[in-house]
């Protein structure tokens, strides 16, 4: 039988042990704290702000037009507007969808300048019917498949007109599609009417490659970063053709600079963040 003195010898040492895995208890803990704060102030962004967004629409696409294979290959996130009835339209269509790359219709309209022979076929013009436009608009609609918005080609008497656009974004809401001002005519309707249908009134900021020089297109490149300090969002437009090859290596070469301070986003990522725009078609349509 232990003695009083070998007892207390014994319960001396089990409350010095006990304190000896409390302590190495509580520094592992401590140091597993330390790693978790060192880990969560290390995964801060540098750029506390939230970072820019910019929406590039390429113009012209159906024809196999210069800068089409460029575009359609971006390393980056573009949109393609594809005007319809032409030799490759279904073609572009399909390769950007399988891309995952937004189509727009590129419907022709009516310039106040210019022929109208120069708009292509199934171009919308003053002197059309509603009936008329109805059936080319859907006409249209359903010969560019994958479409999820529609915008103008040309367009500067059409998208001025009242009557004729209300009948353009009555259709497009109809078949799930919203339409995107080119802005080609400073007293447009198109947003006013847009926002009267809950659709989203979106116009273009600025046109890339309106003059078809490296420098001016390298100017308005930097004049849509430019404006990005004042607004959240910049929709821009380039184009195939002429100008095609040179807007593509510029929007290539504008990359790196954009990292990190803008990203480039698809206008349906767009319109859902800015308007939570969810389609909700009433026609039958082929466009996914």
């Amino acid at each position: 039988m232990a003695t009083r003195k070998q007892k207390r010898r014994q319960l001396k040492k089990k409350v010095l042990t006990s304190f000896r895995w409390g302590s190495l208890g509580l520094i592992v803990w401590c140091i597993a704290l330390n790693i978790m704060i060192s880990a969560t102030i290390g995964a801060v962004p540098v750029h506390a702000e939230p970072v820019k967004k910019m929406v590039i629409i390429i113009d012209d696409l159906g024809n196999g037009m210069k800068g089409t294979d460029e575009m359609l290959n971006m390393p980056t996130t573009i949109n393609v507007a594809i005007m319809p009835f032409l030799p490759t339209t279904k073609k572009d269509a399909e390769l950007a969808h399988q891309k995952g790359i937004d189509v727009l219709v590129h419907m022709p309209m009516e310039p106040r300048k210019g022929k109208k022979e120069w708009l292509g076929p199934g171009a919308i013009t003053t002197d059309l019917s509603d009936e008329e436009i109805r059936k080319r608009v859907n006409a249209a609609i359903d010969e560019v498949p994958y479409a999820v918005a529609m915008n103008n080609h040309m367009g500067s008497k059409v998208t001025s007109d009242r009557r004729i656009m209300s009948i353009v974004l009555d259709v497009c809401k109809e078949r799930g599609l919203f339409f995107v001002d080119s802005k080609t005519d400073p007293h447009s309707v198109v947003a006013e009417l847009a926002a009267e249908r809950g659709m989203p009134p979106v116009e273009n900021d600025i046109f890339l490659d309106d003059n078809y020089t490296i420098s001016h297109i390298s100017r308005q490149m930097r004049l849509a970063e430019e404006k990005l300090k004042q607004q959240d969002i910049c929709v821009t437009i380039g184009h195939v053709g002429v100008p095609g090859l040179m807007t593509a290596g510029i929007i290539r070469d504008a990359l790196p600079r954009l990292t990190g301070k803008v990203e480039l986003i698809s206008i349906s990522d767009m319109v859902k963040q800015v308007w939570n725009w969810n389609p909700n078609p009433t026609v039958p349509t082929n466009n996914k």
